[in-house]
Protein backbone atom coordinates (compact mmCIF):
# COMPACT_ATOMS: atom_id res chain seq x y z
CA UNK A 1 0.00 0.00 0.00
CA UNK A 2 1.58 3.59 -1.11
CA UNK A 3 0.29 6.67 -0.44
CA UNK A 4 -0.09 7.50 -4.05
CA UNK A 5 -3.21 5.24 -3.64
CA UNK A 6 -4.03 5.96 -0.31
CA UNK A 7 -3.68 9.61 0.38
CA UNK A 8 -3.48 10.91 3.92
CA UNK A 9 -6.74 11.31 5.68
CA UNK A 10 -6.56 13.79 8.75
CA UNK A 11 -9.41 12.03 10.80
CA UNK A 12 -6.44 10.10 12.19
CA UNK A 13 -4.30 11.88 14.65
CA UNK A 14 -1.11 10.62 15.18
CA UNK A 15 0.03 11.38 18.92
CA UNK A 16 3.84 11.87 18.98
CA UNK A 17 4.19 10.34 21.90
CA UNK A 18 8.44 10.52 22.37
CA UNK A 19 10.40 12.13 24.77
CA UNK A 20 11.98 15.13 22.96
CA UNK A 21 11.74 17.02 19.34
CA UNK A 22 14.56 15.09 18.01
CA UNK A 23 12.63 11.85 17.97
CA UNK A 24 9.01 13.04 17.09
CA UNK A 25 10.56 14.57 13.89
CA UNK A 26 12.48 11.46 12.91
CA UNK A 27 9.08 9.56 13.77
CA UNK A 28 7.11 11.99 11.39
CA UNK A 29 10.01 11.80 8.29
CA UNK A 30 8.96 8.23 8.73
CA UNK A 31 5.55 8.29 8.60
CA UNK A 32 5.64 11.35 5.72
CA UNK A 33 2.86 12.12 3.85
CA UNK A 34 1.06 9.08 5.12
CA UNK A 35 0.01 10.69 8.40
CA UNK A 36 -1.55 15.02 7.64
CA UNK A 37 -2.26 15.78 11.30
CA UNK A 38 -0.39 15.41 14.45
CA UNK A 39 -0.60 15.23 18.23
CA UNK A 40 1.87 17.15 20.74
CA UNK A 41 1.16 17.17 24.50
CA UNK A 42 2.91 17.53 27.87
CA UNK A 43 5.06 14.99 27.59
CA UNK A 44 7.25 16.64 25.38
CA UNK A 45 6.70 20.51 26.34
CA UNK A 46 9.74 20.71 27.63
CA UNK A 47 11.64 18.55 24.70
CA UNK A 48 11.11 21.28 21.86
CA UNK A 49 7.58 20.03 21.54
CA UNK A 50 6.44 23.75 20.68
CA UNK A 51 9.64 24.03 18.35
CA UNK A 52 8.11 20.84 16.56
CA UNK A 53 4.88 22.19 16.67
CA UNK A 54 5.97 24.83 14.56
CA UNK A 55 8.54 22.98 12.29
CA UNK A 56 5.74 20.40 11.68
CA UNK A 57 3.21 23.60 10.84
CA UNK A 58 5.30 25.79 8.91
CA UNK A 59 7.94 23.28 6.40
CA UNK A 60 5.91 20.48 6.30
CA UNK A 61 2.29 21.76 5.96
CA UNK A 62 0.83 19.36 8.72
CA UNK A 63 -2.25 20.25 10.98
CA UNK A 64 -0.98 20.19 14.90
CA UNK A 65 -3.08 19.70 17.79
CA UNK A 66 -1.97 20.86 21.14
CA UNK A 67 -2.77 18.65 23.76
CA UNK A 68 -2.08 20.78 26.94
CA UNK A 69 -5.55 20.42 29.02
CA UNK A 70 -5.11 23.39 30.91
CA UNK A 71 -6.54 24.10 34.02
CA UNK A 72 -5.83 27.38 36.27
CA UNK A 73 -8.14 30.29 37.13
CA UNK A 74 -9.80 31.74 34.30
CA UNK A 75 -7.62 35.42 33.62
CA UNK A 76 -4.42 32.70 33.47
CA UNK A 77 -5.87 30.61 31.29
CA UNK A 78 -7.20 33.19 28.82
CA UNK A 79 -3.60 34.46 28.91
CA UNK A 80 -2.08 31.02 28.58
CA UNK A 81 -4.48 30.53 25.40
CA UNK A 82 -3.53 33.49 23.98
CA UNK A 83 0.03 33.32 23.73
CA UNK A 84 -0.29 29.89 21.84
CA UNK A 85 -2.76 30.73 19.50
CA UNK A 86 -0.18 33.23 18.18
CA UNK A 87 1.53 29.45 17.24
CA UNK A 88 -1.25 29.11 14.43
CA UNK A 89 -2.05 25.89 16.12
CA UNK A 90 -5.13 24.09 15.17
CA UNK A 91 -6.44 22.25 18.28
CA UNK A 92 -5.36 22.98 21.90
CA UNK A 93 -7.29 21.58 24.59
CA UNK A 94 -8.83 22.59 28.00
CA UNK A 95 -10.67 21.23 31.38
CA UNK A 96 -13.74 20.58 30.54
CA UNK A 97 -15.00 23.29 33.35
CA UNK A 98 -17.31 25.99 31.61
CA UNK A 99 -14.90 28.84 33.16
CA UNK A 100 -12.09 27.30 32.15
CA UNK A 101 -13.44 27.31 28.65
CA UNK A 102 -15.18 30.24 28.62
CA UNK A 103 -11.46 32.02 29.24
CA UNK A 104 -9.95 29.41 26.43
CA UNK A 105 -12.18 30.87 23.67
CA UNK A 106 -11.75 34.37 24.75
CA UNK A 107 -7.66 33.96 24.66
CA UNK A 108 -8.18 32.60 21.15
CA UNK A 109 -10.63 35.33 20.01
CA UNK A 110 -9.63 36.32 16.27
CA UNK A 111 -7.89 32.56 15.77
CA UNK A 112 -8.71 29.80 13.61
CA UNK A 113 -7.01 27.94 16.88
CA UNK A 114 -10.07 25.51 17.82
CA UNK A 115 -10.47 24.95 21.65
CA UNK A 116 -11.18 21.06 22.35
CA UNK A 117 -12.95 20.75 26.34
CA UNK A 118 -11.37 17.30 28.23
CA UNK A 119 -14.39 15.82 29.82
CA UNK A 120 -13.17 11.75 31.53
CA UNK A 121 -9.84 10.97 30.33
CA UNK A 122 -10.10 7.59 29.04
CA UNK A 123 -7.48 6.40 31.12
CA UNK A 124 -9.97 6.50 34.35
CA UNK A 125 -12.79 4.35 35.35
CA UNK A 126 -15.41 4.54 38.02
CA UNK A 127 -13.26 3.29 40.76
CA UNK A 128 -10.55 6.33 39.64
CA UNK A 129 -13.26 9.20 40.11
CA UNK A 130 -14.14 7.81 43.06
CA UNK A 131 -10.79 8.44 44.23
CA UNK A 132 -10.95 11.91 43.13
CA UNK A 133 -13.96 12.84 45.23
CA UNK A 134 -15.92 13.06 42.01
CA UNK A 135 -19.43 12.77 42.06
CA UNK A 136 -21.41 9.42 42.12
CA UNK A 137 -22.54 8.79 38.79
CA UNK A 138 -21.94 6.05 35.71
CA UNK A 139 -19.02 7.47 33.73
CA UNK A 140 -21.12 7.59 30.21
CA UNK A 141 -24.11 10.27 31.96
CA UNK A 142 -21.10 12.42 33.45
CA UNK A 143 -19.01 12.71 30.37
CA UNK A 144 -22.18 13.93 28.11
CA UNK A 145 -23.16 16.04 30.58
CA UNK A 146 -19.50 17.70 30.98
CA UNK A 147 -19.89 17.87 27.43
CA UNK A 148 -22.95 19.43 27.17
CA UNK A 149 -21.76 22.41 29.39
CA UNK A 150 -18.59 22.71 27.89
CA UNK A 151 -20.57 23.35 24.84
CA UNK A 152 -22.45 26.02 25.77
CA UNK A 153 -19.62 27.68 27.54
CA UNK A 154 -18.37 27.84 23.67
CA UNK A 155 -15.87 25.13 23.00
CA UNK A 156 -15.46 23.96 19.27
CA UNK A 157 -15.52 20.16 20.47
CA UNK A 158 -14.82 17.78 23.34
CA UNK A 159 -12.67 14.47 24.02
CA UNK A 160 -14.33 11.84 24.79
CA UNK A 161 -13.85 8.14 24.68
CA UNK A 162 -15.39 6.11 21.66
CA UNK A 163 -17.77 4.53 23.90
CA UNK A 164 -19.20 7.54 24.77
CA UNK A 165 -18.89 9.73 21.67
CA UNK A 166 -22.33 8.67 19.80
CA UNK A 167 -24.50 10.10 23.18
CA UNK A 168 -22.59 13.23 22.69
CA UNK A 169 -23.17 13.56 18.82
CA UNK A 170 -26.54 12.96 19.88
CA UNK A 171 -27.31 16.43 22.13
CA UNK A 172 -28.19 19.04 20.69
CA UNK A 173 -25.56 21.33 21.38
CA UNK A 174 -23.15 19.25 19.66
CA UNK A 175 -24.39 20.30 15.89
CA UNK A 176 -21.57 21.96 14.41
CA UNK A 177 -18.88 20.71 17.21
CA UNK A 178 -15.92 18.44 16.98
CA UNK A 179 -15.52 14.78 18.91
CA UNK A 180 -12.01 13.61 19.22
CA UNK A 181 -11.42 10.27 20.57
CA UNK A 182 -8.22 8.96 21.80
CA UNK A 183 -8.29 5.63 23.26
CA UNK A 184 -8.60 4.26 20.05
CA UNK A 185 -6.57 1.03 19.61
CA UNK A 186 -6.88 -1.38 16.01
CA UNK A 187 -7.76 -4.68 17.09
CA UNK A 188 -5.34 -7.19 18.53
CA UNK A 189 -3.27 -3.88 19.78
CA UNK A 190 -1.90 -3.82 23.13
CA UNK A 191 -4.49 -1.74 25.60
CA UNK A 192 -1.63 0.32 27.43
CA UNK A 193 -3.69 2.27 30.18
CA UNK A 194 -5.94 3.11 28.10
CA UNK A 195 -9.76 1.69 30.15
CA UNK A 196 -12.74 2.82 27.32
CA UNK A 197 -11.46 1.99 24.21
CA UNK A 198 -12.51 0.75 20.43
CA UNK A 199 -11.24 0.49 17.04
CA UNK A 200 -10.63 3.48 14.82
CA UNK A 201 -13.74 2.16 12.12
CA UNK A 202 -15.96 2.39 15.02
CA UNK A 203 -14.87 4.99 17.11
CA UNK A 204 -15.59 6.93 13.55
CA UNK A 205 -19.09 4.92 13.42
CA UNK A 206 -19.82 6.42 16.47
CA UNK A 207 -19.62 10.31 15.78
CA UNK A 208 -16.49 10.72 16.25
CA UNK A 209 -14.72 13.44 13.75
CA UNK A 210 -11.01 12.77 14.37
CA UNK A 211 -9.75 9.66 15.99
CA UNK A 212 -6.23 10.04 18.04
CA UNK A 213 -3.56 6.81 18.12
CA UNK A 214 -0.18 6.61 19.41
CA UNK A 215 1.67 3.83 20.50
CA UNK A 216 0.22 1.24 18.28
CA UNK A 217 2.06 3.61 15.62
CA UNK A 218 5.12 4.70 16.89
CA UNK A 219 6.02 1.49 18.50
CA UNK A 220 5.38 -0.28 15.35
CA UNK A 221 8.23 -2.13 13.83
CA UNK A 222 6.76 -0.46 10.47
CA UNK A 223 5.16 2.74 11.73
CA UNK A 224 4.03 3.98 8.33
CA UNK A 225 2.58 0.96 8.01
CA UNK A 226 0.46 0.70 11.07
CA UNK A 227 -1.06 4.34 10.08
CA UNK A 228 -1.82 3.18 6.67
CA UNK A 229 -3.35 0.30 8.19
CA UNK A 230 -5.24 2.40 9.66
CA UNK A 231 -6.38 4.84 6.82
CA UNK A 232 -7.75 2.03 5.29
CA UNK A 233 -9.61 0.86 7.78
CA UNK A 234 -11.40 4.43 8.16
CA UNK A 235 -11.78 4.52 4.15
CA UNK A 236 -13.30 1.50 4.50
CA UNK A 237 -16.15 2.00 6.19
Amino acid sequence: MTDQTLPADDRLIVALDVPNAHEGLLLANRLGDAVSFYKIGLGMLTGGGLALATELKLDQGKRIFLDMKLFDIGATVEAAVRGLAQFDLDFLTVHGDPYVVNAAKQGAAGKDMKILAVTILTSLDRADLDGALIKPGDIADLVVERAGRAFEAGADGVIASPQEAALIRALPEAAGKLIVTPGVRPAGADLGDQKRIATPASAVAAGADHIVVGRPIHRASDPRAAAEAIVAELRAR
